[in-house]
């Protein structure tokens, strides 16, 4: 089984999240996924932003929903960098993506781009709602999908299950063996999210998890090594 490194928004940890120049940096670090988050602007691009508003991660003020693309470009959002559409990423970089989905009105516009460019071996879609997971699934054939997990309990193997999910991203703050188990039983593959530490990294490891979410690309290298 091959362990995978993904990198959470690019590498966060060391360049401005969601940014192309984070994204080229994780593939640069030979991170093996690099994780993203889709929202939906106010006239319909699908642009990469992890919170549904620009408060934190941008000069500017205000939900994305509210502003044009656009009005989002003319945004600094870290070094200089501007905030992308999801197809400039795909331009960026060769790397398999794991686009993450708010909502349905996402997954349905990921499933326009996904289908016209022929992405299903090279994106899986994952999101915290089950919803979102089935939606994508019913409109792109064969699509990989994932559901996550922060404050979970064992019912969320039956959540994934249902929703068609293989694969399920736990909060390794929070995982538990039960939960574990439940998923292998139910041929799921796992991930931890987020694996910023060695003893994080260990637990991983122990429960032979299929990978771990990680802000910084040194959980890539370190991670060959830890028992």
């Amino acid at each position: 089984m091959n362990f995978l490194t993904i990198g959470h928004r690019g590498v966060m940890g060391t360049e401005p999240e969601n940014t192309l120049r984070s994204f080229v940096a994780a593939q640069q670090a030979g991170l093996d996924l690099i994780e993203l988050d889709l929202h939906l602007s106010k006239d319909g691009a699908l642009v990469v932003m992890h919170d549904t508003d620009v408060d934190r991660t941008t000069d500017g003020t205000g939900p994305i929903a509210e502003k044009t693309l656009t009005e989002l470009r003319a945004l600094d959002a870290g070094r200089g960098e501007r905030v992308p559409v999801f197809e400039e990423v795909l331009d960026a970089v060769r790397s398999p993506l794991q686009a993450e989905i708010k909502d349905i009105a996402a997954a349905r516009a990921l499933a326009e781009v996904m289908l016209r460019r022929n992405l299903v071996s090279r994106v899986e879609v994952s999101s915290f709602h089950d919803e979102a997971i089935a939606e994508i699934g019913r409109l792109v054939p064969g699509v990989r999908t994932a559901l996550i997990g922060s404050r979970f309990g064992p019912d969320i193997v039956e959540r994934a299950v249902e929703a068609g999910a293989g694969t399920v991203c736990l909060n390794i703050r929070r995982i538990t063996l039960e939960v574990v188990e439940a998923a292998r039983k139910a041929d799921l593959k796992i991930i931890g999210w987020v694996v910023n530490t060695q003893d994080h990294l260990r637990l991983v490891r122990a429960l032979e998890l299929d990978g771990a979410t990680t802000d910084y690309p040194e959980i890539k290298r370190t991670g060959r090594f830890t028992a």
